[in-house]
């Protein structure tokens, strides 16, 4: 008997990417989405959305759309979400709507529409910063950075005798940190999600995701992906802007792995009731991965410009520790970084994104959000 699978925020990145393979393995696909402007232009369903997924265009805090898009369905994947750290800041009400109370819908409309598998994307941003090992071994998992070191363009975090802390892999086990409201809201819909599951007898997975990115990314909205905001400042021969001093190291993992992990969370039960990272499970900085992009888009001219200033909500260093998804899933990441970012930039071939960085940057300075 074939499934339904119903993806909330299907038409976006991640969830396009997973309606087309769910299709070519045999399952029926339903998008709910609202096509909102930011994202996909104003100009209907994106055109890599696959016609054969039925689209039911709605708002995830529409409970009658939210109803109708969950009849006859087996499987729902929870992917809708505001995103964007800095824009989470002064849009508070905006993120809390759709993030905390368009989840909060969706679990009671299926209180009466049972499902066999519930899977809601998680975000890194609930660690804050990752995991630190301090000078004499100690492994640091309650580490903030102070605001009057960041005025002065100290970006290191620090233990409490002022020695420098070396980053490590960040494992589920580390307590959350919200440092943004978009981190606040995802550990929302994680927690709502887990405790649904565990009311209801659903079994129930969150995938923690760090840096996604490849094709179809939305390359104008820039509150999107790094790697995508990179591309559209490239494009539009102009440097990528990198706050601090493009030494943060983050977790760059392909699309392709991450619907992997949503199909091996849909069939497989080990993770069942858990959070689990999904990423490459390797660290690169962000000025080496502006550099890498360049490259590859033949921009090497247009050196990243490092700003020196601190985006409030923004952490240092986070990467994943993904054994346990290797564990629980038998997740293991196929593409390389350099392999991922080839096709990325196949993918920016044609593509004319509008350039929206400066005056997003400058939304921010105006607010007081950037240091």
């Amino acid at each position: 008997m074939t499934e339904r699978v119903l993806i909330t925020g299907g038409a976006g990145f991640i969830g396009s990417h997973l309606a087309r393979r769910l299709l070519t393995e045999g399952y029926e696909v339903r998008a709910l989405d609202n096509l909102t402007p930011q994202v996909h232009g104003g100009d209907g369903p994106p055109p890599y959305l696959d016609p054969e997924a039925q689209l039911v265009t709605g708002d995830v805090r529409d409970e009658n759309a939210v109803r109708r898009a969950l009849r006859g369905v087996d499987i729902v994947v929870h992917l809708a979400a505001r995103v964007g750290v800095g824009q989470s800041m002064y849009e508070l009400a905006a993120y809390s709507g759709v993030n905390t109370h368009g989840t909060a819908i969706l679990l009671e409309s299926m209180i009466g529409t049972p499902v066999r598998k519930l899977v809601v994307a998680s975000s890194m941003s609930i660690y804050g910063e990752g995991l630190y090992r301090a000078p004499d071994g100690r492994i640091m998992e309650d580490v903030e950075r102070v605001r009057e070191r960041l005025q002065q363009g100290e970006w290191e975090p620090e233990d409490p005798r002022g020695a420098i802390l070396e980053p490590v892999a960040t494992p589920e086990w580390k307590r959350p940190s919200l440092a943004s409201n978009y981190a606040l809201g995802k550990y929302d819909q994680e927690r709502m999600c887990l405790m649904f599951g565990s009311a209801y007898d659903v079994p129930t997975v969150a995938l923690r995701l760090f840096n996604v990115y490849g094709p179809d990314q939305a390359l104008s909205n820039p509150y999107t992906g790094v790697l995508a905001i990179f591309a559209s400042r490239l494009l539009n021969d102009r440097p990528p802007l990198i706050f601090e001093d493009g030494e943060q190291c983050r977790d760059f993992v392909s699309v392709r792995d991450v619907v992997s992990a949503c199909i091996l969370a849909m069939e497989q039960p080990g993770a069942d009731g858990r959070a689990v990272n999904v990423g490459s499970g390797m660290s690169v900085s962000v000025r080496e991965v502006a550099e890498r992009l360049a490259s590859v888009l033949d921009r090497t001219h247009l050196e990243p410009e490092v700003t020196g200033r601190y985006r409030v909500g923004d952490v240092r260093h986070c990467f994943a520790d993904i054994s346990l998804a290797a564990d629980a899933l038998g997740y293991t990441p196929a593409v390389a970084l350099d392999d991922g970012m080839a096709e990325l930039a196949e993918w920016l071939e044609g593509q004319v994104p509008t350039d929206q960085v400066d005056s997003a940057a400058a939304e921010l300075a105006a607010r007081g959000l950037t240091l």
